[in-house]
C-alpha cells in the first residue's frame, strides 16, 4: 500500500502571499488544526514544500489507515 501522508494546518495565513493561500486551499485545508490525508507524490510534496512554515506533516503507517 502507498504512504500517505497527514497535514494539519498549524499556523494563520494571514500577511503571506496569495500563492501561498491558494496552495493552503488547494491541500483541502478549511481552518486552522484542520487535518487532511494525501497520498505520498511529487505533486503534494512541491505543495507542502511551498507551505511548510504554516503546516505540520506526519508520515501514517498503513495499519493507521482505516481501510473500507
Amino acid at each position: 500500500m502507498a504512504a500517505k501522508l497527514r497535514v494539519t494546518w498549524k499556523k494563520s495565513a494571514i500577511g503571506y502571499k496569495r500563492d501561498q493561500k491558494r496552495t493552503i486551499e488547494a491541500l483541502g485545508l478549511r481552518r486552522l488544526g484542520h487535518s487532511v490525508e494525501h497520498g505520498d507524490n511529487r505533486a503534494v510534496r512541491g505543495m507542502l514544500t511551498k507551505v511548510r512554515h504554516l503546516v505540520e506533516v506526519t508520515e501514517i503507517s498503513p495499519s493507521e489507515t482505516p481501510s473500507d
